[in-house]
């Protein structure tokens, strides 16, 4: 079939080693993005702490329960202020995930499927008569499972903008929400 076992095992590392990159990428994004996250929620249970002491801090202030309320009232504004932005960050962090994970992973399968490509193409090449059913059938494999990583990311990237689109509304309805609220606790 080949020429020489160093072809077979040239192949046979070319996809390890790109095995093993597309592994270490993903395992390199994935941490990244982990570390964004744990980030994002050290510093919104900072603000919530701070907020909470502050606002508690006010509320004992009050003189009688008209001021305890109107100060309560206000003091929602900048909590769904922080809950906005939570989930703003949120919402950016994991689109910029998914981008960097779209990212490596089609470069990544894009170099595996050519490698598998270049075997079975050389594996045609020796290969006895008779055997061009098998090898079709491999191309057709490789050429489906491309499709399928194209539908993949596509479903996913839909995925990352119905969440985004679905925080900005969640941010509109509570930002009017809260106003509707602070301009009734006003008057």
């Amino acid at each position: 079939m080949f020429n020489s076992a160093d072809q077979i095992t040239s192949t046979a590392r070319n996809s390890m080693t790109s095995q093993l990159n597309l592994a270490t990428s993903l395992t390199g994004s994935m941490l990244e993005s982990m570390e964004k996250f744990m980030g994002l929620n050290l510093q919104a249970a900072k603000a919530t702490v701070e907020n909470s002491i502050n606002n508690a801090q006010h509320l004992m202030l009050a003189k009688d329960p008209q001021e305890f309320f109107a100060t309560s009232a206000q003091q929602a504004q900048p909590q769904t202020d922080i809950v906005l932005t939570y989930a703003r960050h949120l919402a950016t962090i994991a689109s910029g995930a998914h981008f960097e994970l779209s990212k490596v992973a089609e470069s990544q399968i894009s170099e595996s499927g050519r490698n598998v490509t270049d075997m079975i193409n050389e594996l045609s090449k020796h290969a006895p008569a008779g055997s061009e059913n098998m090898i079709s059938t491999f191309k057709s494999v490789i050429d489906n499972t491309s499709s399928g990583f194209s539908q993949l990311n596509r479903t996913a990237k839909a995925a990352v903008e119905a969440m985004e689109s679905n925080v900005n509304a969640a941010s509109s309805q509570i930002a009017q929400a809260t106003a509707k609220t602070s301009s009734r606790s006003k008057k």
